[in-house]
């Protein structure tokens, strides 16, 4: 059965968007960035928020740019043709390789973990993650902290009255002084 994976950069204070609703200090250095082209290889289906999506909407055409770099092309090579699953209750339509989402989201899950498939079920955006969370859905938490504290703002963990209990599956410490952390959910 396949695993749903939550995956986003955070302050060391716990945030992942400031109280301007900036996240311009999460850009990936060279180091970083590499460490997400090879982490999304293990991603079979991405479910996304609406923000999350619309911020990626960048690499449905960045392709077309003649200035992208390598590790941006083979990124996009990646992300492009990845399927994406969008909840949104104000869009009507999704571009790419997306659909938007039919049912609520632990039918999704539950069922896009028993269809045949290779790779995690990973999800995104703060709103989805943080519903997901509170039913339990999630099976893994992957954060990147950046060594930055911003103050305030949208939460990595909302604040919820039910303790989950977390075992280290690995960590990782770039020479930015960024560190990855990976945790299973003990079950």
């Amino acid at each position: 059965m396949r695993k749903v994976t939550c995956s986003m950069s955070v302050s060391l204070d716990g945030y992942i968007v400031g109280p301007d609703g900036n996240f311009d200090w999460t850009a990936p250095d060279e180091e970083v960035f590499r460490f997400w082209i090879d982490d999304i290889r293990q991603v079979g289906v991405h479910l996304l928020g609406r923000r999350l999506y619309e911020t990626m909407l960048y690499w449905e055409s960045a392709d077309q740019e003649a200035s992208l770099v390598a590790a941006d092309r083979e990124w996009n090579a990646l992300w492009k043709p990845l399927p994406k699953v969008v909840f949104s209750t104000t869009l009507s339509a999704v571009q790419g390789n997306a659909r938007l989402a039919s049912d609520g989201l632990a039918e999704e899950i539950e069922r896009l973990r028993v269809e045949p498939g290779e790779g995690d079920i990973a999800i995104g955006g703060a709103t989805l993650a943080a519903e997901a969370a509170a039913l339990g859905l999630i099976d893994e938490y992957q954060a990147m902290v950046y060594p930055v504290l911003v103050g305030g703002g949208i939460p990595f963990f909302p604040r919820r009255e039910q303790r989950v209990d977390l075992e280290l599956v690995d960590s990782r410490t770039f020479a930015s002084g960024i560190v990855y952390l990976r945790h299973r959910v003990a079950r």
